[in-house]
């Protein structure tokens, strides 16, 4: 089995009361993996640990060789932008903006380039010229997800990354996702309520009573 690109191990965290502990995870090249949980479980504080925006009250994540978290703010920061890409649920785009000049935004500061075939893959090549707010929730959606592939990062974090679109809207965004991770040996770890979408990654979890159980 080759390395992981990610390696967490003893992760814990706490606000008013204890989310999880003793958390530990690998994310392999051209694999997925989903974590379930009810609300206040702490699957998206343990995807803000994973992706370098929360330190763990203990742990530690490795991520491509290097400590996230030796690393500076600054370090960590652009770490995240050229080797890291994250999906949330809200779209933070430039409303103001074309579809493609918020893509183009993202391309311009990672040194990459747009390829054609993803706003045709996502179904967007035919309104990626309109402004933010001419387009629908779901096309919204994938012209985020399109900002954060076009970056060509390793490794994906999706928070809620389907939970605003129909059915058929989705599974095609798990579908290219996934198929980007095939293509490029990168992985995805994302969070959901789902269990449809959860049970199309090869690894399957649920957070529960402060600890990651393995469904699939």
């Amino acid at each position: 089995m080759p390395a992981p690109l990610l390696n967490a191990t003893g992760l814990s965290h706490a606000f008013d009361y204890p989310l999880y502990e003793g958390i530990d995870l690998a994310l392999y090249p051209g694999r997925s993996v989903a974590v379930q949980g009810r609300s206040g479980s702490g699957k998206s504080t343990l995807l803000h640990t994973l992706a370098g925006f929360l330190p763990p009250l203990t742990g530690r994540v490795m991520i491509l060789g290097r400590d996230l978290y030796e690393m500076d703010e600054g370090e960590r920061e652009m770490f995240r932008r050229t080797e890291l890409g994250i999906v949330f649920q809200t779209h933070y785009l430039f409303k103001g903006m074309t579809g493609r000049h918020n893509i183009e935004a993202a391309t311009q500061l990672a040194g990459t380039q747009l390829d054609p075939w993803l706003l045709e893959r996502l179904e967007i090549d035919g309104v990626i010229d309109q402004k933010v707010s001419e387009l629908s929730g779901g096309q919204q959606q994938r012209v985020s997800l399109a900002r954060v592939l076009a970056k060509q990062p390793q490794l994906i974090f999706a928070d809620e990354p389907t939970g605003n679109l129909d059915k058929q809207t989705a599974i095609l965004v798990m579908d290219v996702m996934q198929e980007y991770i095939r293509e490029r040996q990168g992985t995805l770890f994302l969070v959901t309520h789902d269990g449809e979408i959860a049970e199309r990654c090869e690894a399957h979890y649920l957070l529960q009573e402060k600890r990651l159980q393995c469904l699939s």
